[in-house]
């Protein structure tokens, strides 16, 4: 049985255009002519097109569909195992973005819990930078600290993370005014204090990881800002702050 040019359109939802173009190249030449002269596709045909379609649909280019389709190595059933591996990685791939969209529009949620005027009322001037939710999920959106952190918090429960906050650098300003070093009982206690909290806040946060998010005060000035706001911030301060986690990280 043969089918016309338009039918072979019809089903496989290409165009009469595209078909003519696979024909012009090589990839798909119809293995018969009606008595007029016109195209006429098999049911082979038909198996040859679905392949293309396939491949197609995965990025390959067309040179590449020619070399994958007209191996000699591989039969049908082959074409099939072949298919269904590549299938299975594009659903690996797709779940994967798919996560990533959604841890995305979670990081959103948690800038956007709360309107602008509760912002200014819980954090002041303060704002994190344009795009920051984006630059998070892609630094830490596989970790399960950042599944247990991403969750959206109220109003009153933002107030009073924000007040913690404020206590616990009043506090270190007043030990490093005091003159006690990095190393000191108070300074390492704040530490130690400041991980249970990021703890808190996470799920986990074991010493090496706090020695990791302590490096970022030094290095990352977004970071920094988050926990020390800049009219509290001192030149040495990140650097004062790493230092404490770190001896308090060996005195554990």
């Amino acid at each position: 049985m043969g089918y016309p040019v338009g039918k072979v359109a019809a089903l496989s939802g290409v165009t009469v255009r595209t078909l003519h173009h696979y024909d012009e190249i090589g990839l798909l030449s119809p293995g018969g002519r009606t008595p007029a002269g016109y195209r006429s596709y098999s049911d082979d045909d038909l198996d040859r097109l679905q392949r293309i379609l396939f491949y197609r649909e995965l990025g390959f280019g067309l040179e590449a569909i020619a070399k994958v389709i007209d191996d000699p190595g591989l039969d049908a059933q082959e074409h099939l195992r072949r298919q269904r591996t590549l299938l299975r990685e594009r659903i690996d791939e797709l779940t994967r973005m798919a996560e990533s969209v959604e841890r995305v529009i979670k990081a959103r949620e948690i800038g956007g819990a709360l309107t602008p005027e509760e912002k200014f009322e819980v954090f002041g001037e303060f704002r994190e930078p344009e795009g920051y939710a984006e630059e998070a999920v892609r630094r830490w959106g596989e970790t399960p600290q950042w599944r247990t952190a991403a969750v959206p918090l109220s109003k009153e429960e933002w107030i009073e993370a924000e007040k913690v906050r404020q206590d616990w650098v009043r506090r270190l300003l007043d030990v490093v005014d005091s003159g006690a070093t990095a190393d000191s009982d108070a300074a390492m206690d704040l530490a130690e204090e400041h991980r249970r909290l990021l703890a808190a806040f996470m799920g986990d946060c074991d010493h090496a990881m706090h020695r990791e998010v302590a490096g970022m005060y030094v290095t990352d000035p977004v970071q920094f800002g988050f926990l020390v706001r800049e009219p509290d911030q001192r030149p040495g301060l990140a650097e004062y702050i790493r230092d404490a986690v770190h001896a308090n990280a060996d005195r554990s």
